[in-house]
């Protein structure tokens, strides 16, 4: 097996910066349309707004901790490089390691939100074709 370079986990810091980007920019579009069902379902406690809430309460959730593990890999990435730095080869490789099972974790969430996400989706494409019928 190769020795583990500085270039090695360097690599992962542009990759893991655009997923927090997009991570980051969905919590965003979480949040506003959180506070606009909120308001809504101040107006009205219709139980189909009370399941968009829900919905959105696991996709926030669930989009956290694809956050959280993502800057969890990012930060074992840095720790990785300085472990090379100060030549304890075996200790980055096994913290490297780690880095790269956070990271699938983060991205395997990203897959559970993306199908919860286009279920929410296709009812409500589902409510505006029963709609259109009428």
């Amino acid at each position: 097996m190769e020795a583990l370079t500085l270039t090695t986990p360097a690599l992962l810091f542009s990759a893991i910066s655009l997923i927090m980007l997009a991570y980051t920019n969905r919590f965003l579009a979480y949040a506003a349309v959180i506070r606009n069902l909120s308001e809504k379902y101040k107006k009205r406690q219709e139980e189909s707004l009370r399941r968009q809430i829900n919905n959105l309460k696991l996709r926030l959730n669930l989009t956290r901790y694809m956050q959280i593990l993502g800057i969890s890999s990012l930060l074992l990435c840095v720790l990785t490089m300085f472990l090379i730095y100060i030549n304890e080869q075996v200790l980055a490789i096994w913290i490297f390691g780690i880095a790269l099972v956070l990271l699938i974790l983060s991205l395997a969430l990203l897959i559970w939100e993306i199908q919860i996400s286009a279920r929410a989706l296709s009812h409500h494409l589902n409510d505006i074709e029963s709609h259109l019928k009428k």
